[in-house]
């Protein structure tokens, strides 16, 4: 494996009624929801991450710490950025930080352990 500590990725997202706290089940306000910011860190985390893991392997999401820190409104453009922190074998960690037009919106880190794909699969229950 051949990742270098510093190789990052930015994701943009246009916040939808779809991305809500409210449609996501995991509150009642229409603002940017934290499952979809976390989906949006790991986004950023597996786009760092493409093309530079050998055919046949992947990586899994194992942890997530973040913080949420401020109410996105529906039409509001979010700006995901993942940075690998460092290695440990096969663990990697990511900062992550979710930034709009406003300031930031969320901060935390992804962890992230490198597969063989196959395998993987074949361990699922």
């Amino acid at each position: 494996m051949s990742v270098n500590v510093g190789v990052q990725a930015v994701v943009e997202l246009v916040v939808t009624a779809e991305d809500t706290a409210q449609a996501m089940g995991a509150g009642d306000v229409a603002v940017l929801g934290t499952p979809r910011v976390v989906a949006l860190c790991e986004e950023a985390t597996m786009r760092a991450l493409a093309n530079h893991l050998r055919d046949g392997r992947t990586s899994v999401g194992s942890r997530v710490e973040l913080s949420h820190l401020a109410p996105v409104a529906v039409g509001s453009t979010v700006r995901a950025t993942a940075t690998l922190e460092r290695t440990e074998g096969r663990r990697l960690i990511f900062n992550v930080s979710v930034s709009d037009a406003c300031g930031l919106v969320a901060a935390g880190r992804v962890t992230r352990v490198v597969v063989d794909r196959d395998h993987f699969v074949g361990k699922a229950r």
